[in-house]
């Protein structure tokens, strides 16, 4: 299944055409919707991100024309970890700005949400909470800006985007977490944006390359 999947009208497949080869043998092609043997199933029913759709592709004796390959032949694989730098940057800075809308949608709720006679926002452990996230998406976006700057001076290298998507993915799901707290039962209500900040958060740090493979590739370039 793939993100996208009932939309497309050509999908990009990567292909082993050399098997013997392993990751130096795949290709990647272009397959057109209608072509026959390529088909497409249900949509899937997720936890979170149901605005987009997730879709099952099925691919039986599918002939695709020499015309329709991507690049070289057997160069596929290159041309995937070419792309996956910024691909998990896109997926950190969709976390920061995700973290930081549910810091002000939580920033805005404090302050109206009354408790005791008052605001609860004026209550020192909500304010030393929002103090906490605060500071560290505050980190966080300086870490992103830093990764942009690198990415278009095209210095982004593999570990440092890794750590990138793990810092902010995490953050993200932590920040969502806290902010479903601060907002009490009702954070738990799917008729407040802030639940939906929450389920949407935490595929974050599966796709893209799980967190513990961002562990892994940054590990490689210290021990």
């Amino acid at each position: 299944f793939i993100t996208n999947g009932a939309m497309a009208d050509t999908v990009i497949v990567c292909t082993k055409t050399d098997p013997e080869k392993g990751a130096h043998g795949v290709t990647l092609l272009l397959v057109d919707a209608g072509m026959p043997g390529f088909t497409k199933g249900r949509k899937l029913k997720k936890m979170g991100m149901k605005a987009q759709d997730t879709s099952e592709l099925f691919f039986e004796d599918v002939r695709v024309p020499a015309a329709n390959v991507l690049g070289e032949v057997n160069k596929g694989f290159y041309y995937l970890m070419q792309e996956l730098p910024q691909e998990r940057l896109l997926i950190a800075d969709m976390a920061v700005a995700a973290s930081e809308a549910a810091f002000e949608l939580t920033r805005t709720y404090v302050k109206e949400r009354k408790a005791f006679g008052k605001p609860i926002g004026a209550l020192q452990t909500i304010r030393h909470k929002m103090a906490e996230i605060k500071t560290e998406l505050t980190s966080a976006r300086s870490f992103m800006d830093t990764c942009l700057r690198l990415h278009n001076e095209h210095k982004l290298d593999t570990a440092t985007a890794s750590m990138a998507k793990y810092l902010a993915t995490d953050l993200q799901n932590k920040v969502a977490y806290d902010c479903v707290q601060l907002h009490g039962g009702y954070g738990f209500m799917m008729e407040y944006p802030i639940a939906r900040f929450y389920v949407d958060a935490r595929v974050q740090p599966i796709y893209g390359g799980t967190n513990e493979i961002m562990k892994e590739l940054i590990a490689r370039t210290i021990v």
